[in-house]
């Protein structure tokens, strides 16, 4: 019973969830793990004896996978993959990127895993890019000698019984085994000499990102296609205008055009083939017609027509001549989408460019120490504890702490921070930066995909993977609307042949031209390719947007709360008053209270020890120690009890401090934070610490207001200390004598009110209170991104990035809503154009030619537009500040 009361005391509702914890401590580095309520952390179940959250509520299983897919063409084959992973067992979520081309899937590993993933894809007729990049525990090897599926079982049972290995999938197809291992037990170069020892070849997979390759290849494939069907539809273009301008023909040609245009036109249905197979899988098989079903079907239909005619013609017949054939409106159509693809598939390479940069920092290699011999070894094969030898102008291959030497670290590439750091024994470094002056040795404590950089890539990953809830609309628009524009392009061509009585071809006309103007592409674009290189972006600039959604709602918060300590000032405050009372030497109390305090590990006691220190004063050991949340600490010192704290704590132990509230307020007004001091159970003194502001928080609170966003501030000190900061700043409201356990419940406080709120605070002190905002915002976290709960992360630390981070989230909700402006006004007025809708006032109809080439185009607009976000520069660097 005693065990549930105490559990009780811990219990926390987070985002409509309860967890309980065994203590405050616990749930805080609970919540820091678990901002998203994704997954529990199973701590509670190593040394705490039971304590925990209910059994109920754990999702330990839980994993989350990103693969890269190909031959995706447009957002309605995203949908279908979508439902393909949802349906498969332990599937939580899946989120499809069309134009990151990635899947990011949340499962129960216990019934899921990769391969099933991969399989589920690869039913729906696309295909997952297994990429080789040096992860940790995962490797990528290229078989050979693979004959069969027996081959395969080979290998897979060899991978089996190689210690360590958790997963594996070898794919006969691509010739490649994906394994997934502990690296603390084994490697790549076992895996290999294991493969190698059952009779087959085995490397590493060539190319240290499969999915630029990947990419390459895509655009490489749609311009030699483009190419290649441009030959043979430039003459067919030329015999078409040749019946309406006085061009000369040789007569061979004119005789035999039927035949001729088919030689042609036929190639060029051979070089878009892909449009069919795809097309028609899509709508006749997966009955989930895209983007491509609309082309198989006008161009198939504007084909298949012709070679009808072509074969009445050649029979005789009176029925068709050679300008009732459509040859150059199937090859030209087929031409002009295939160079729209192309200039799609280089546009959309460069809204990942961000990624692509950050992947470019990681060091190929890395000279460590082993057997007392110093010898180079890939990036991949460092292991933690390895000892990691770096000299003037190389790259820092993992993350670590130096043991011997010392030097300046250009940190730049990770943090955004541009002067170099100092390092020397015992600082920690960090993968990817660049040693710019000494030789040192450090000890590797993070590799592969746990290091700081690694992480980073993973978090822009996920967000630029993860869908916005704005995108909800494109989604639901892109499931109905290919299935509307066929319905519409049969129903214009029916009301004009039967109902308006217009000949068969120009009802044939208007219903290729609906079907080949339709673009689902650009409402799907919108805004996968602005949450890219938005996000993208903020990396750039120290900033980690962790979701979609994270950036487009960070711009809507009205009301930005601040904690004091650390975030608005720079947490290091130093002693600045000692005054003694009731007989007491100031050197006395200062011990005694410092001895205390050095139990503590909060920023006021470390400033109390440190001014201790620098006068001189030698500690003793204590017994007892006691810290009391939001009040102080007691502890017993050369056999007196010892009391350091606020007035609450005095009040709650019943010791009159009245007679000091002068020198306390005084002390207050001046922003210091005055703590009393009781020894043997009498007042002994007052002790006051100051914590300086950070350079830009003022700078940053005065554009936060300009912005119409109210700032707030909340701290633990005392109203008259926190209202001097807020002055300080010119922040609007502040919260003082707030409890850390309290903070969540302001913030619920203030969304009662109906605010929207933002939390900026430490990612793990402040964890309940950064969960429970509508934004979290977790600054000055160095490059420990991993234990980070919140919304944003901000990796410098300077509050400047807080109104960055909001100014970047406008910019590119902005963005979105243009890109779904072009993608709807394109189809809203393209659609009734090509339907004939102003035939009846002006004769003209849209060709279908041109319908084609504006579809083909409109994507690629989309992309562009969002491509000019990457001028966007902060105000910061804008007004030359940083």
């Amino acid at each position: 019973m005693e065990l549930e009361k105490e559990t009780a005391k811990f219990r926390e509702t987070v985002k409509g969830k309860e967890y309980y914890f065994c203590s405050k401590d616990c749930m805080g580095k609970f919540l820091a793990n678990n901002s998203s309520n994704t997954t529990i952390q199973n701590s509670h179940n190593q040394g705490h004896e039971g304590y925990g959250s209910p059994q109920e509520n754990r999702k330990d299983n839980i994993s989350k996978e990103t693969l890269a897919i190909k031959d995706m063409h447009c957002s309605s084959c995203a949908l279908t993959i979508e439902k393909a992973l949802k349906k498969v067992p332990g599937v939580e979520s899946a989120n499809v990127n069309y134009a990151s081309a990635k899947a990011t899937v949340s499962y129960d590993n216990a019934k899921a895993n990769r391969s099933m993933l991969a399989e589920a894809i690869e039913k729906s007729g696309y295909s997952v890019v297994e990429n080789g990049s040096g992860e940790k525990g995962k490797a990528v090897l290229k078989i050979s000698g693979m004959e069969s599926q027996h081959c395969v079982g080979i290998i897979e049972g060899t991978l089996a019984k190689i210690s360590g290995v958790k997963s594996y999938h070898v794919n006969l197809a691509t010739e490649k085994a994906t394994v997934f291992f502990d690296s603390s037990k084994t490697g790549s170069a076992e895996l290999i000499k294991a493969i190698e020892n059952a009779g087959y070849g085995a490397e590493k997979a060539t190319g240290a990102d499969a999915e630029k390759d990947a990419r390459e290849k895509e655009i490489g494939g749609y311009k030699g296609k483009f190419i290649a069907s441009f030959i043979f539809s430039l003459p067919l273009m030329y015999l078409m205008f040749s019946n309406y301008f006085p061009l000369p023909v040789p007569e061979i040609i004119a005789v035999n055009q039927a035949i001729i245009q088919f030689v042609l036109a036929t190639p060029v249905m051979w070089v878009g083939r892909d449009f069919f197979t795809s097309g028609f899988k899509a709508l006749l098989l997966n009955r989930a017609p895209n983007m491509y079903s609309l082309i198989a079907v006008g161009v198939g239909a504007a084909y298949g027509y012709s070679l009808a005619a072509v074969i009445a013609i050649l029979t005789k017949s009176a029925l068709f001549s050679v300008h009732d054939l459509y040859f150059e409106v199937a090859a030209a159509l087929i031409t002009f989408i295939l160079l729209g693809k192309y200039f799609e598939a280089l546009a959309k390479g460069r809204t990942s460019e961000a990624i692509k940069k950050l992947m470019g920092l990681q060091a190929k290699t890395a000279v460590v120490e082993r057997d007392g011999k110093e010898i180079e070894v890939p990036i991949e094969d460092v292991q933690v504890g390895d000892l990691v030898i770096v000299k003037p102008g190389q790259k820092i291959p993992v993350d670590g702490k130096l043991v011997e030497g010392h030097s300046s670290v250009d940190e730049s590439m990770v943090t955004g921070e541009s002067i170099p750091v100092e390092k020397s024994v015992g600082d920690a470094v960090i993968g990817a930066t660049i040693n710019t002056t000494g030789s040192f040795r450090f000890r590797a404590e993070k590799v592969g995909e746990e290091t700081a950089l690694a992480q980073i890539i993973k978090l822009v990953e996920e967000a630029q993977g993860s869908k916005a809830p704005i995108q909800e609309l494109a989604d639901r628009i892109s499931g109905v609307f290919v299935p509307i524009v066929i319905a519409v392009a049969i129903l214009s061509g029916l009301f004009w042949f039967f109902i308006v009585g217009q000949p068969f071809l120009m009802a044939f006309t208007i219903f290729i031209t609906v079907l080949v103007i339709a673009c689902p592409c650009a409402v799907g674009l919108a805004t996968p390719t602005a949450v890219m290189v938005g996000t993208g972006l903020g990396a750039e600039n120290g900033i980690l947007i962790k979701s979609a959604a994270a950036l487009q709602k960070a711009h809507e918060v009205d009301t930005i709360v601040f904690d004091k300590t650390g975030t608005l000032t720079k947490g290091k405050p130093e002693l600045t008053d000692v005054v003694s009372l009731s007989g007491f030497s100031e050197n006395a109390m200062l011990e005694a209270a410092a001895t205390v305090e050095n139990k503590s590990e909060h920023p006021l006691g470390d400033a109390i020890v440190r001014g201790a220190k620098n006068k001189g004063l030698r500690f003793g050991s204590v017994q007892d120690f006691n810290t009391i949340s939001g009040k102080g600490i007691e502890a017993t010192y050369n056999n007196n009890p010892v009391l350091l704290g606020n007035r609450k704590l005095f009040a709650e132990k019943k010791i009159p401090a009245g007679a000091y509230e002068q020198q306390m307020q005084k002390l207050e007004e001046e922003g210091k934070t005055a703590m009393l001091v009781a020894i043997g159970g009498k007042p002994a003194g007052i002790i006051a610490v100051a914590d300086t502001l950070k350079e830009n928080s003022a700078q940053a609170i005065k554009a936060l207001k300009a912005m119409g966003k109210q700032t707030i501030m909340i701290t633990g000190d005392n109203k008259r200390t926190a209202q001097a900061i807020a002055r300080q700043v010119g922040i609007d409201e502040v919260l003082a004598d707030v409890l850390p356990e309290k903070k969540e419940k302001k913030i619920k406080k203030l969304q009662s009110q109906g605010k929207k709120v933002a939390m900026v605070g430490d990612g793990i002190n402040d964890a309940p209170a950064l969960a429970q905002a509508d934004i979290g915002i977790a600054i000055g976290s160095g490059t420990d991104v991993a234990i980070e709960t919140g919304d944003i992360i901000l990796v410098k630390n300077d509050l400047m990035d807080v109104v960055t981070a909001i100014e970047l989230s406008r910019y590119s909700l902005n963005k979105i809503k243009q890109n779904f402006f072009w993608a709807f006004i394109y189809n809203i007025i393209g659609i009734p154009v090509a339907a004939g809708i102003l035939y009846p006032f002006t004769g003209w109809l849209l060709s279908p030619i041109i319908a084609g080439s504006a579809m083909a185009f409109s994507s690629v607009s989309v992309v562009a537009n969002s491509l000019l976000m990457k001028n966007y520069k902060p105000k910061t660097k804008r007004s030359g500040n940083g």
